[in-house]
């Protein structure tokens, strides 16, 4: 294990679990982040089952929750594939410390960055651990210089097993990733035919990360046609060059995001996506990866494709002050104890930062607001948005059509809008489960998870 991992300290979740199972939510010191287990199981049920209906592999990226909990319930399926992608190479060493790939959780790794040459000793420990435990590592390359540095290091470190790699392409997101046809990719896999010796090509990765921006189900629907049409035009490229006869290994043609994965099978824009890539996809295999599904969020809820109830998680804030018609046409505001530290500053289609879900008043007064006992208190309709947000506090907007009152001392739920950055951001998740529970006013904590810190 590389020296930073060992020397990387967590919290205790024995003393965490200690100190706050069995407390109320709304008790805990504010900003806190409170996850509802029921909600991650079911999420991470639906999405499985999603991608057996597609007749998909399916990849569990685990970079929104970082944790051994959530890992465990992404690949819970009997007939999970027990793969995962990683986005630091701290989550895939807490994954080996955390008895993942021991207990025959994780299967697979794939790192989901294109490998940082500057990391290759790393990654070689890594795979070597793996590959011990019957385990395998899988990397991403985007340029050719990648693959002649594997190439190199292979060489001096009298490396047994080829590097298993993807090759990142690019759906028009512009972030990571080669564009098939392009000379660069062309050559990248010039480069992999040359290194036979030492890298093998696995497949196809693309993550249309712009379908963070849908609004329906044809927009989601039009990204992952987007997806498909990337990922097979590479194959059908590859295949040519690699096809030597019949004994050729299938591809791994790998897309998602979240919105793309929601997808639903059956619906006339998935059937048209996923038509078109039967047509093109001859003996290779389909694989559906995402992550930003275990908890949902803002962003999530604007694509349609979800409800309320499909968000796990809230972060609970304490008003600190209230200013009555200070908004610019005369709205309510109310400052907070929790800014773009605790939340994030992502936006996205949803107006502000976050919004207002569920209020419980200062100590010692009764809950006068009735929510919706079927929602996990996701009220949507309680009228307050996080508007404006600073470092450490944010400043809540009262809606035109919001009833609901805000005292000094009050705490309120709030649900962010990018999940993956919000979470990342607190050392501890504070649990919660409405099927053990119900749907209580107020939830006791039955777990604490403590996610992995570090890249």
């Amino acid at each position: 294990m590389d020296a930073t991992a060992k020397l990387a300290t967590l919290p205790s979740k024995q003393t965490l679990v200690d100190a706050f199972v069995g407390k109320k939510i709304s008790s805990l010191r504010t900003p806190a982040f409170v996850v509802n287990r029921s909600i991650v199981k079911k999420n991470c049920t639906e999405m499985q089952e999603n991608a057996s209906k597609w007749g998909a592999r399916f990849r569990a990226h685990i970079k929104t929750h970082k944790t051994a909990e959530g890992v465990r319930y992404q690949l819970a399926a009997p007939d999970s594939d027990r793969a995962i992608v990683v986005s630091t190479l701290m989550e895939a060493w807490q994954v080996l410390q955390a008895n993942l790939v021991k207990d025959g959780i994780v299967k697979d790794i794939l790192y989901g960055l294109p490998a940082p040459v500057n990391k290759l000793p790393e990654l070689s420990n890594l795979k070597r651990e793996l590959e011990n435990s019957g385990s395998s590592l899988r990397l991403l390359v985007d340029h050719p210089e990648q693959i002649s540095r594997i190439q190199s290091f292979a060489k001096d470190e009298k490396t047994s097993n080829p590097w298993s790699v993807y090759v990142k392409v690019d759906p028009g997101y512009k972030r990571a990733g080669v564009i098939p046809g392009s000379s660069q990719f062309l050559d990248l896999l010039q480069r992999i035919q040359d290194a036979s010796s030492v890298v093998e090509l696995h497949g196809f990765y693309c993550h249309a990360g712009n379908s963070y921006g849908s609004k329906s189900l044809a927009d989601a629907s039009s990204f992952l046609s987007d997806e498909i049409k990337t990922v097979s035009e590479a194959a059908q490229i590859a295949a040519s060059r690699f096809n030597a006869g019949n004994d050729r290994k299938p591809f791994v043609l790998s897309v998602g995001s979240t919105p793309t994965a929601h997808v639903p099978s059956g619906s006339s824009e998935s059937e048209k996506a996923l038509a078109e890539l039967r047509s093109s996809l001859g003996n290779n295999f389909l694989e559906l990866h995402a992550g930003n599904y275990v908890f949902h969020d803002l962003q999530q809820l604007a694509t349609s494709l979800i409800s309320p109830s499909s968000i796990a998680f809230r972060v609970l804030a304490t008003v600190i002050s209230i200013y009555p018609g200070r908004g610019t046409h005369g709205e309510d505001e109310a400052l907070v104890d929790v800014g773009g530290i605790g939340l994030s500053k992502d936006t996205g289609p949803m107006e502000g930062y976050g919004k207002v879900v569920a209020i419980f008043p200062p100590d010692g007064e009764q809950v006068t607001r009735t929510f919706s006992e079927s929602s996990w208190l996701l009220d949507m309709d309680c009228g307050w948005t996080l508007a404006r947000i600073s470092q450490e506090h944010g400043i809540l907007r009262r809606d035109s059509a919001g009833s609901a009152e805000l005292k000094v001392g009050s705490v309120v739920g709030i649900i962010g809008q990018h999940a993956c950055l919000i979470a990342a951001n607190h050392p501890w998740y504070y649990v919660v489960d409405s099927d053990v529970q119900g749907y209580a006013k107020d939830e006791e904590i039955v777990d604490v998870w403590v996610p992995w810190k570090g890249w």
